[in-house]
């Protein structure tokens, strides 16, 4: 058995249909319906069960929680609202169910990989390196994440099995179509360049140009191969960032778009005050760790990845296809 926790979600989503495209359907799904057009990502998935996500939680917690013999647990699942500031909620879903989640697996020997985030590093000023020295938080959803991570790292000379957590950068890709203002630009601004011919970002920030500020975009493809890679060896565990490791302008990031389009113009809005001090306008991983460790599969170059999906919200929603 599989347990893919986020499984309806955007990553999780990706990351059981390579599972399936490999032969797996003994899968898990655990998550929150509430949003029911998550239910779109769902029909293209085949797995053996379902369970909502605070079933699980309090099954984990107080130890009832048996379905046999667990392969690996990929742990998606999360609140990722940025503009989330309800701490107390997401300390309790982000932090003590991941906290009760890895000492489940700890104490069955099952092999477990997280969502952490490139959040976690805050502004960036002190890089990008998975580094104590590196971290800070500008909003709960970070704190969350990187509680989590400090508390792991307790226990890193007496693990059971593999824990790995995974910093992701910017991902993007199909299957996000139900994160509304989270979802990426891509998503975000493909309808309006076809209906109104332009799209718009912020003006500088930080020191950056109109459109200038930076950020590590990784298409969801490789953030599964990266997990993917972990789990096939389930000798390395560890922090991970898991980005590219270059980082594109958004002005390069939505001029990708345009060029799928045809044509179209990028127009600038001023940057709202409700971001000022709580917005990375630079994020770059430094790839070194992930690298050592094994992983050569590369990462899908930009202007590709955003055409391929491009096509798909073109043809088929923003959805995968079967």
């Amino acid at each position: 058995m599989i347990i893919v926790t986020g499984g309806a979600g955007f990553i999780g989503s990706n990351i059981v249909k390579e599972l399936n495209r490999r032969g797996r359907t003994d899968i898990l799904i655990v998550d929150d319906l509430t949003d029911g057009s998550k239910t779109q990502n769902l029909q293209l998935l085949d797995f053996c069960d379902y369970i909502d996500c605070l079933d699980f939680d309090a099954a984990i917690a107080d130890n009832t929680f048996d379905c046999g013999p667990i392969d690996v647990v990929f742990h998606e699942g999360a609140c990722a609202d940025t503009m989330n500031y309800d701490g107390r909620y997401m300390l309790k879903n982000n932090f003590e169910g991941t906290k009760n989640l890895f000492h489940y697996c700890q104490d069955r020997r099952v092999p477990f990989i997280y969502a952490s985030s490139a959040s976690t590093y805050g502004s960036g000023q002190n890089g990008f390196r998975e580094d104590p020295a590196c971290e800070e938080s500008l909003n709960p959803y970070a704190y969350s994440k990187l509680l989590f991570d400090r508390y792991r790292r307790q226990f890193d000379d007496e693990l059971t099995a593999q824990v790995v957590g995974l910093r992701y950068f910017n991902v993007y890709g199909p299957n996000e179509v139900h994160k509304g203002n989270m979802a990426s630009l891509v998503r975000q601004k493909f309808y309006d360049l076809q209906k109104t011919g332009k799209i718009t970002l912020f003006e500088g920030t930080d020191g950056y140009a109109d459109g200038e500020q930076r950020r590590d975009f990784i298409y969801v493809k490789d953030v599964v191969n990266v997990n993917l890679f972990f789990w096939e060896h389930p000798e390395i565990s560890g922090i991970f960032n898991c980005g590219t490791g270059k980082a594109h302008t958004f002005n390069q990031f939505m001029e990708a778009v345009i060029a799928y389009n045809g044509s179209g113009q990028i127009e600038y809005v001023s940057f709202p005050d409700k971001l000022i001090g709580k917005y990375q306008s630079y994020t770059q991983a430094d790839d070194s760790k992930l690298l050592a460790a094994g992983y050569d599969k590369g990462f899908t170059p930009l202007e590709e990845a955003v055409k391929e999906y491009c096509e798909l919200l073109d043809h088929n929603k923003g959805y995968l296809r079967r």
